[in-house]
């Protein structure tokens, strides 16, 4: 009996160190980058500035032509979108307001317009740009960015799920340049939503990733659970042969089981 406790120490330093080694590479956050994501308040994110790309949703309002008024179309793999007498357009690349003056310019050789905004180009389905919410959430996967999508709403969204460390989440602006390391901040949701402190409530972008990790419990249920799974479906797998077939499982000794 007193070899089963120094034993029973030991095991329990060992989890003890396996989960701070385990989740020690889940944090690599700097409270200073930050600095690179701005506030709601700060920016007017309007859909006027937003860079159309495939499989972008687009309607067309032209009252004085028929052809194309309230005409819906989806961007093309290509880039392109085509409307009956009027031709083709490059759409991928361009602004809303880009596109409608490319439009003008086309279509006033054929048809008598007048305004200063003849036409407009409404943007009717965002597709083209995404964010991701992924961990411990209930909706995990990329997310449709809309230009004014805060940290506040993505997470609330996705809803955290019972293993969730909601005290530790990292949200992250990948870097495209491998020169520039990515930006990565460290997020207390409870103090959030139970408090109402703002103060670390983000406006996304396109890209930034958002991570929510497991407690340490919870990340010590998956390790076991990923340890014990394959042993379980071998198991299994055993069983079902042998009820296949018909065999029994024998016993040590040489005795066949009942």
């Amino acid at each position: 009996m007193k070899c089963v406790r120094p034993i029973t120490k030991l095991i329990f330093a060992a989890i003890g160190a396996a989960c701070v080694i385990g989740l020690s590479g889940c944090f690599s956050s700097r409270p200073k980058d930050i600095e690179a994501f701005l506030k709601p308040h700060q920016a007017n994110v309007a859909a006027d500035k937003y860079v159309l790309q495939p499989p972008d949703e687009i309607e067309i309002h032209c009252a004085r032509i028929p052809e194309i008024n309230a005409q819906r179309q989806r961007i093309r793999p290509d880039g392109y979108v085509t409307f009956e007498n009027v031709g083709e357009f490059m759409a991928a690349g361009k602004t809303p307001q880009e596109l409608a003056d490319e439009m003008k310019e086309k279509v006033s050789t054929l048809y008598m317009l007048v305004g200063e905004e003849p036409i407009e180009v409404r943007i009717m389905v965002f597709r083209s740009k995404v964010f991701y919410v992924l961990g411990q959430v209930n909706i995990p996967g990329p997310k449709v960015y809309s230009g004014r999508d805060t940290l506040l709403t993505a997470i609330a969204e996705a809803q955290l799920n019972p293993m969730a460390w909601a005290e530790r989440i990292q949200v992250i602006r990948p870097s495209a340049d491998a020169s520039v390391r990515p930006r990565i901040f460290e997020v207390n949701f409870d103090r959030m939503s139970a408090h109402g402190d703002m103060t670390k409530n983000i406006l996304l972008q396109e890209g930034d990733v958002i991570y929510v990790p497991p407690t340490v419990l919870a990340w010590l249920g998956l390790k076991v659970e990923e340890i014990i799974r394959p042993i379980a479906r071998a198991f299994s797998g055993v069983s079902t042969v042998q009820y296949a077939t018909g065999t029994q499982p024998t016993v040590s000794g040489g005795a066949a089981s009942p």
